[in-house]
């Protein structure tokens, strides 16, 4: 499937993490989210790979070590799931640190521990 525009493709995640909120609600941990969005996502005939492996290097190209995004969505977009009551600080840098690190440009924050849910799209244009 082509998206011309990326946030249509954010739109389609934005509303499905809306669906999957209103039916399970906060307090799950943050691993049935993932399972959950990935799930619904696939059945809208989108690819997701979950737990999408990143590799940090050193300017050398030495590997410095690596860690793992919870969902890339159709080659274009990162998105960093978490299952807390408020989104911090820490939580925006991570999400900035593997748009830097894998040269994607465009990821999705989404909180669902809390009452209501958080959803916010972040764009890193200095790659």
């Amino acid at each position: 499937m082509g998206w011309e525009n990326i946030n249509q493709l954010c739109d389609v995640i934005r509303t499905t993490s809306f669906e999957l909120h209103r039916y399970l609600r906060s307090g799950h941990m943050e691993k049935v989210y993932e399972n959950g969005l990935a799930h619904r996502l696939r059945k809208q005939g989108l690819d997701v790979l979950q737990q999408w492996p990143l590799t940090v290097r050193d300017a050398d190209g030495m590997i410095l070590g690596e860690f793992f995004a919870d969902l890339f969505v159709e080659g274009l977009l990162i998105v960093e799931l978490k299952a807390c009551r408020l989104v911090t600080d820490d939580h925006v840098t991570q999400l900035l640190g593997y748009l830097r690190c894998s040269r994607i440009e465009h990821g999705l924050l989404v909180n669902f521990g809390a009452p209501k849910l958080h959803i916010k799209k972040y764009i890193l244009d200095a790659i």
